[in-house]
């Protein structure tokens, strides 16, 4: 779609609601359409007037935080909207800290009193919302790195932001000085949602040097379960010196199927078949090139195709692998900490059924919602704990990802973003109707 930035900031400027349900009927013929498997959803999805955002009647959105809005901090919000995470505020209020994916070549770029590296654009915002879901405001919450693509909330209420990208100045190209480094990248970052201001940035070393995506916590141990965004990535978990304090270091470890050593998951594993699982120890975690995961492969972990989103709940970790299966259309697999047991619980076998999912995250009511980053129409798909798939909702505006799919402390809002031009919306309704 193409259109000026007065009439995008026009229309995004719009809320969107619907007010009836969608008969069974209309959800049985949407689900065939798209040639998804019956699932519990919420029926068809009703063309947005705005132009921006698709949902099933019942629902609502709200748009705030715009690319090129003015912040409370006196900056632009930049472009490149991706994972994001809420946090419980005071007053009732609700804290998001979002992610900006961005290199040190993009247009736009996240400023900050202490950038990590001065020359890279990626970083944090954080976004304080009311009870009424409109934006208090927002302002820089962590600046100067690279690529912040996904990361995870912990349990002490701070997210982790991760870089994906391994850049370091003797990487830097002459011949494209625009996407130069001055210091090490790929590394975590700390973001408390409490920082009322930029933090002061410090790499997590000891996590890793990788092509970092997306990180969860298990509450139980503290551990931290962390994905590779690379076509031969590795699953990792993070052990903590000390749970709760990522400063003081930990050991890092990748994961090994049993009995099937060096296995490559992209195709061939059967549906919700548990497999036992082990660790093997990084022993440089932090080396000078990208070679961590090469280590990890060496003694025997499991490569996974490109390693995205993952969440926990209920003790269990899900995650996506955007370009994994047979078609190269996408895996969600399923890892359950206390039988340490790895199993592939969605494939796709289809674009209209799913299409490389990314971001990730449980909602309240146990289904799972996926964040798309295919090459056309894109949608935010449900799935059920059966493993069946659904639409919630679609991109009306672009073809461009949806990202940092989340929901608020009290489950009544999903918060969810469109990477390009930018924008992050509050979504509301019926979340518990029409379930089965």
């Amino acid at each position: 779609m193409s259109f000026s930035r007065r009439k995008f900031f026009a229309i995004a400027g719009a809320s969107a609601a619907g007010t009836l349900m969608a008969s069974p009927l209309e959800g049985l013929l949407a689900r065939k359409a798209f040639g998804q498997k019956l699932g519990r959803g919420y029926g068809s999805l009703v063309p947005d007037p705005n132009g921006l955002l698709d949902l099933p009647r019942g629902f609502q959105y709200r748009t705030f935080s715009l690319t090129g809005d003015l912040m409370n901090d006196g900056t632009l919000v930049a472009g490149g909207h991706d994972g994001m995470a809420a946090f419980r505020g005071p007053r009732n209020t609700v804290i998001l800290v979002r992610n900006h994916e961005l290199s040190p070549g993009s247009g736009t770029q996240v400023i900050g009193p202490r950038p990590y590296d001065p020359l890279c654009k990626g970083g944090t915002t954080t976004l304080v919302v009311g009870s009424n879901r409109q934006l208090i405001k927002h302002f820089t919450s962590l600046s100067g790195t690279y690529r912040n693509c996904a990361g995870g909330l912990t349990p002490w209420g701070s997210w982790i932001s991760c870089e994906e990208n391994t850049s370091t100045p003797t990487t830097n190209n002459p011949a494209n000085p625009a996407n130069n480094v001055s210091t090490f990248h790929g590394y975590n970052f700390e973001v408390p949602a409490s920082a009322t201001s930029p933090v002061q940035p410090e790499p997590l070393i000891a996590m890793g040097r990788f092509n970092h995506e997306a990180v969860a916590v298990d509450p139980k141990t503290g551990i931290v379960y962390e994905t590779e965004d690379n076509g031969s990535s590795l699953f990792y978990r993070f052990i903590p010196k000390q749970p709760g304090n990522l400063k003081a270091g930990g050991i890092l470890q990748a994961l090994k199927i049993k009995n099937m050593p060096q296995a490559m998951t992209g195709e061939g594993f059967p549906l919700r078949k548990p497999m036992k699982v082990e660790w093997v120890t990084i022993t440089n975690p932090n080396p000078p090139e990208d070679t961590v995961r090469i280590e990890g492969f060496e003694k025997g972990a499991a490569q996974f195709v490109r390693g995205e989103g993952i969440w926990y709940g209920n003790g269990e970790i899900y995650f996506c692998c955007t370009s994994g299966g047979a078609l190269g259309l996408g895996q969600v697999w399923r890892y359950i900490p206390e039988k340490e047991t790895i199993e592939l619980f969605v494939e796709s076998t289809s674009v209209d059924e799913l299409d490389s999912p990314d971001n990730i995250v449980i909602a309240p009511f146990g289904d799972l919602i996926l964040c798309e980053d295919g090459d056309d129409e894109q949608f935010l798909r449900g799935v059920t704990p059966d493993g069946e798939l659904y639409n919630f909702a679609r991109n009306a505006l672009n073809t461009n990802e949806f990202a940092g799919a989340c929901f608020s402390p009290d489950g009544k809002t999903m918060f969810v973003n469109i990477q390009t031009p930018g924008i992050t919306f509050a979504i509301w309704g019926p979340w518990n109707s029409n379930r089965g």
